[in-house]
Formats: structure tokens, sequence, C-alpha cells
């Protein structure tokens, strides 16, 4: 599945060079499903000794596209949401995001859980937006410099690696959310 989709987004978005792999970025961080992860392994591989840079046009890419996902739930929220869900959720949502800002924005940059989804939410709910970016310099950052040096110095192992990490950690991430729900529901009883 890995190679399948390192090779989809060479083909898309290879060609364009590094401007490829910041235009994926960014539309990943605010609006299209597959990550750049997959374009920056691929580049890696073909030039090792520019890893940093790559990852670097990447992280530039993905903050600049949560930027604009960021705008994108600032400016629809009163349009989209209030429409889908009553005020005082969106309310109490809005305090618990405050609340963790900088860690669900840190944790969800630097984890295969859709970015966009973060991105858009910190709009939504007007997360301070100097943290929002720098957790998000922080997070994808530190993901995509990682993917890049694993990638330089253990070039076609990284994508096997990577795969059991994502899957590792979208597991962690469903277990987490179940074991809050069920938590919550017996702490009412």
């Amino acid at each position: 599945m890995i190679n399948g989709l390192i090779a989809w987004t060479n083909k898309a978005f290879g060609k364009y060079n590094g401007y490829g792999l910041f235009s994926l970025a960014f539309m990943e961080s605010s609006f299209f499903p597959i990550p750049p992860d997959f374009l920056l392994i691929a580049f890696v591989l073909a030039n090792p000794e520019s890893f940093l840079w790559l990852a670097f046009i990447c992280t530039l890419g993905s903050v600049l596209g949560g930027m604009f996902g960021y705008l994108i739930g600032y400016l629809g929220e009163q349009v989209i949401l209030e429409k889908l869900v009553a005020k005082n959720k969106i309310e109490k949502v809005h305090r618990l995001f405050e609340k963790y800002e900088a860690w669900a924005i840190l944790i969800a940059g630097f984890t295969p859980i859709p970015y966009k989804v973060f991105t858009i939410a910190a709009g939504v709910f007007y997360v301070n937006f100097r943290i929002f970016v720098l957790m998000s310099i922080l997070g994808r950052g530190s993901r995509f410099f990682l993917v890049a040096y694993l990638t330089k110095f253990y070039g076609e192992y990284v994508i096997n690696l990577i795969d059991r990490i994502d899957l590792f950690l979208v597991g962690l991430v469903v277990v987490g959310v179940i074991a809050y729900y069920l938590y919550r529901k017996f702490k009412k009883k």
C-alpha cells in the first residue's frame, strides 16, 4: 500500500520537484487527503543529500496550508458549524480545545491523524493563532525532518517502519478515544 501511494504521489506531484512537494504539503494541511510524507520519501530516496532542504519545503508548505485551514475554519464557523451543532455544544468543545490547544495541535501535527481536521477546528474555535503556528512548526517540522532523516539513513527500510508506526499510532488514538468515552460514561453513573 505504501509503495503504491509513493508511486502515485510521485507521478502526480513529483514532476514539479520542490513546488510539487510544497503544494502537496499545503493542500494536505487544509483540504487534501494524501499526506506529503510519501512524496518526501520518494524525493529523499532519489536525492539523499537534500534531505534537510526537502524536509524544510514540506514543513513550510504544511504550516502555510495549516494557516489556510485555520482561515477556512475561522471564516466558515458561523455559516457551517452553528447549523450542524447546538451553540452550547460548540462552546463546550471550544473550552476544551482552548484548554489543550497547544498539545492538540502539536500531537496532531506529528501523528498520522488528519491534520486538516485540527487546522480547521483551530480556526473554528479561535485558538490563539501564534500558538497554533508555533505548535504547527514544531509538530509538522518534527514529523517531516524525522521522516527525511530516517529515509536518508535507512532508505527503503523506512517505508515499512513508517507503515507500522502509523498503524500503531492510529490504533493508540482509537484506543484512547474509546477509553476516554468509557471513562466519561461510567463517571456519570
